[in-house]
């Protein structure tokens, strides 16, 4: 299990449904040695009665959230303490997905109607477990999403001994919006986070919604205690390298930004190797690739990366030489550029 701190949670990688899987977080990982990532969630049931290796095993170096799905006292606690065991630092309750799946399951962001449940639920857990045990939220769920509605649901979860809360700074509506629709229409207000943290001066507050990537995001943190980045992170992935020098300068090791086309092309081809013993296993490309597609985004070359490696990962047997057919015109129109400029 690796150990980390408050200091680690200052940039945290939202966990996203099909997208922050093992193979995602490997790739962020060489772009940011510090910064909190987050697992897909995952039900409690699936944990306690499914295939533990396959959704559970990771190969991640550096501090990462395993976040469970579900409202049983008992099943939840059983799921943190195996999860625990498999070498997570920290164990988070989903109280903010809106989607209909999730709430005929009742879990998601349905519990912030059942604050008591929760409460329940975070203490049975952390009696399991010796790692934190922490909250992820919305605003509030339909017409429910007063100020004073959020502060009753985090009152009672933190009598229960939560002291860590993410909160996504919109509300949900659980009919009407898709999950997609919820991402975006309901108004942002992050005015209630803030308010949220003069109120629990002892929580450790984090504001997850809409942040555009580490450099806005950094406007956004003094007075909180972290920030969450979402699709900015996935869709564009470069803007990682620049968080451990934005924000973890006072941490030893690994605090370089990897910015440049050199640096992002390196980490392409460690991907690439990495890539090559899964598909050695008898794991698709395509199901690696798809991660580091937007890796490199306008700059010269950038749709050729995208459509040579989207192309022949259908066929690829050899992912290491298809991660070189693609990097080619990135590389060698950068080059150019490079002799044009110095010249």
């Amino acid at each position: 299990m690796t150990v980390f701190d408050d200091r680690h949670r200052r940039v945290q990688v939202a966990p996203m449904m099909e997208l922050t899987d093992r193979h995602f977080r490997w790739l962020m990982r060489r772009l940011t040695r510090h910064s909190l990532l987050w697992t897909e969630m995952v039900t409690s049931a699936a944990v306690v009665h499914g295939d533990r290796e396959r959704l559970l095993g990771h190969s991640d170096d550096g501090p990462v959230v395993l976040q469970l799905g579900g409202s049983d006292p008992g099943e939840m606690a059983e799921a943190a303490a195996i999860g625990e065991s498999m070498g997570y630092g920290e164990i988070n309750i989903n109280c903010g997905c809106p989607s209909d799946r999730v709430q005929a399951g009742r879990f998601g962001a349905c519990l912030m109607a059942e604050a008591e449940l929760v409460g329940q639920v975070v203490a049975r857990m952390r009696s399991s477990v010796h790692v934190p045990v922490t909250v992820k939220c919305r605003l509030g769920i339909d017409r429910d999403d007063s100020y004073d509605s959020l502060e009753r649901f985090v009152d009672i979860v933190a009598e229960q001994g939560c002291t860590y809360f993410v909160v996504h700074a919109r509300k949900a509506w659980l009919d009407g919006l898709s999950p997609r629709e919820n991402r975006t229409v309901p108004p942002l207000r992050y005015e209630f986070v803030r308010r949220l943290k003069s109120r629990y001066p002892s929580l450790h507050i984090t504001l997850n919604g809409g942040l555009a990537g580490p450099e806005s995001a950094h406007e956004h943190l003094p007075g909180l205690d972290g920030i969450m980045l979402g699709r900015a992170a996935y869709y564009t992935p470069a803007c990682m390298g620049q968080v451990d020098a934005i924000h973890y300068s006072d941490l030893p090791n690994g605090n370089e930004p990897v910015v440049t086309i050199e640096d992002l092309a390196a980490v392409a081809r460690d991907y690439a190797g990495y890539m090559q013993s899964w598909l050695d296993r008898g794991m698709r490309a395509s199901t690696l690739t798809r991660h580091v597609i937007a890796l490199f985004q306008e700059v010269p070359g950038a749709r050729l990366w995208r459509r040579r490696l989207s192309e022949g990962a259908a066929t690829a047997t050899d992912v290491r030489a298809l991660v070189e057919h693609a990097l080619e015109p990135v590389e060698s129109r950068h080059l150019q550029h490079h002799s044009h400029t110095t010249t």
